[in-house]
């Protein structure tokens, strides 16, 4: 026993003396001999080694906070455009970081509101799926509540619930950002609290291994059992942050210690929790993508937990979780923590299908126009849904994903289509489907979790006269929910949308809620409102 704490003192040292030269080799090796047993392992870490302890204040001086340019999606002519093409997003991280801007008294930038997240943070009464398929599809069409002159088609997935004991075993790998920026209590502290809840939560077969990394990367407890909980939680609260942040490093260790004890049938998944400001090693954002998407080819899935602010680099950690076969979500709030982590439990970790694409076939003689409002970054071209070598989006255990079509009826305007007609051709006939009462059709493709070819799935959908009023809760609470993405980020679609009719609407439609969230919702309404006056 004595040798093997030598051994790792050695260890620990040479990654301080070496994070620039050859650490990562270190880090490979550590990977390599990972023990499966792991039953010491988390006793055999100091908090107090140099590279985790080094004063970074300098990293926390300035607000370097970075998103991605959101270029709304636009009006498109249905006779010109019939097929609406784009890959499902299950990730909600957008919901919490609005709010912690609005809990701030600040206005979060227009890139950091993507309304398709702000929607999906909720929960909606969509059935369970019958049969083999893994979601059910369904489709509400109602009066549009900011142009009355349109009407708005919600189309809802949900994923099929998985019973906590009917869970398969996991095998999960803490990838933890331990660097200098992480130090504030928002981060590696929250950090801490959130990975401990999900570790009580895990069953005795479970497994958990936990990499870190700053300026260089480490193995801190190797794969254990969750039956021996102490030595996981031990050598969780003995983690400190310092140094710079070798994100690279850190995930190709953290994929091969996941590799190592591949469960076959199982929940394999590398969970990064990170601030995302990669700053040493491998920096650039496109090399990060590349090394996750060779890395999501081993069958391991993968989960982003952002923390933090000031240096929050929300752009960078939803491209690797869309690459890495996974979900992104942040963490502003222990609560936040909770419904991640515990509520959600199976959605965050067990994966029902993957490349999960939607393509909308409008009718040209039901629909003049539509627009597809967000998902901007998860757009595909038609030729896309059938190639199976296009990546996609993932969807969790009991997750539901809705998407909102606002369009524009036969003989009304279509705003920004005033496109001259081709000199050398004239648009193809309509064709008998035409003539019914199809508004469009619903078409998905998806694989199993383990799969490398897509299924499809077709459902029509029958055009309705309902009015906004006459629709469900959940449609216009989700509609609200849109309505309040749209003025945040002063949207030229918004219409007659403002604050008062969403918070009027959106109290009036709360349903059950235990936990609390829709009722927040209306709170946040009434902070943004007050900021935006």
């Amino acid at each position: 026993m004595k040798a093997s704490w030598f051994l790792w003192f050695v260890f620990v040292c040479a990654l301080t003396l070496n994070s620039g030269c050859g650490g990562g080799q270190q880090s490979r090796e550590a990977a390599r001999r990972s023990d499966k047993s792991g039953a010491t392992a988390g006793l055999q870490f100091n908090a107090s080694e140099p590279q985790f302890a080094a004063d970074d204040a300098a990293n926390r001086k300035f607000n370097t906070e970075a998103y991605d340019r959101i270029v709304e999606n636009p009006f498109l002519s249905a006779k010109q455009n019939p097929l609406s093409t784009f890959s499902i997003d299950v990730d909600t991280a957008s919901y919490s970081n609005v709010r912690r801007f609005l809990n701030q008294r600040q206005l979060p930038p227009p890139g950091a509101v993507r309304i398709e997240e702000l929607i999906n943070y909720f929960t909606y009464d969509y059935p369970q799926p019958e049969g083999k398929v893994p979601f059910s599809v369904n489709v509400e069409v109602a009066g549009c509540p900011w142009n009355t002159e349109h009407r708005l088609a919600r189309i809802g997935l949900k994923g099929r619930e998985v019973q906590l004991e009917q869970r398969p075993l996991s095998n999960l790998v803490f990838l933890l950002d331990v660097s200098g920026s992480m130090r504030d209590a928002n981060k590696l502290p929250l950090v801490k609290s959130a990975m401990k809840m999900l570790v009580n939560r895990l069953g005795e077969n479970d497994r958990v291994a936990i990499a870190v990394y700053a300026g260089a990367s480490g193995l801190v407890l190797a794969s254990t059992g969750a039956d021996n909980k102490p030595i996981i939680l031990s050598a969780l609260d003995h983690l400190a942050a310092g140094g710079s942040t070798n994100g690279g490093e850190g995930i190709r260790l953290a994929y091969a210690v996941a590799v190592d004890n591949f469960i076959q049938g199982g929940v394999n998944r590398v969970i990064l929790c990170t601030d995302g400001d990669f700053n040493f090693g491998t920096t650039n954002q496109s090399e990060l993508i590349r090394l996750i998407e060779e890395k999501a080819q081993s069958g391991v899935f993968l989960s982003v937990l952002g923390f933090g602010m000031g240096n929050y680099k929300g752009s960078t950690m939803e491209k690797l979780a869309d690459k890495g076969n996974g979900n992104y979500a942040y963490i502003d709030t222990a609560n936040e923590a909770r419904k991640v982590l515990v509520e959600e439990m199976t959605g965050t970790l067990i994966t029902i299908a993957k490349d999960v694409k939607i393509q909308i076939d409008f009718n040209p003689a039901k629909v003049a126009g539509y627009r597809l409002i967000g998902y901007e970054n998860r757009m595909l071209r038609a030729e896309d849904f059938k190639d199976d070598t296009k990546d996609a989006g993932e969807i969790g255990a009991g997750h539901t994903v809705t998407a909102f079509y606002e369009i524009v009826p036969p003989a009304q305007p279509v705003p920004g289509s005033d496109v001259d007609p081709s000199k050398y051709q004239k648009p193809d006939e309509l064709t008998e489907a035409a003539a019914t009462d199809e508004l469009f059709t619903v078409r998905l493709r998806y694989k199993d979790p383990d799969g490398q070819t897509s299924k499809p799935l077709e459902v029509p959908v029958i055009a309705e006269e309902k009015s906004f009023d006459d629709a469900t809760d959940d449609f216009q609470f989700a509609a609200c929910v849109a309505q309040f993405g749209m003025l945040l980020r002063d949207s030229k679609h918004r219409g007659d949308a403002n604050f008062d009719s969403v918070l009027e609407i959106a109290a009036a439609s709360l349903g059950p809620d235990l936990a609390g969230y829709r009722p927040e919702f209306v709170e946040l309404v009434k902070t943004a409102r007050g900021l935006k006056r």
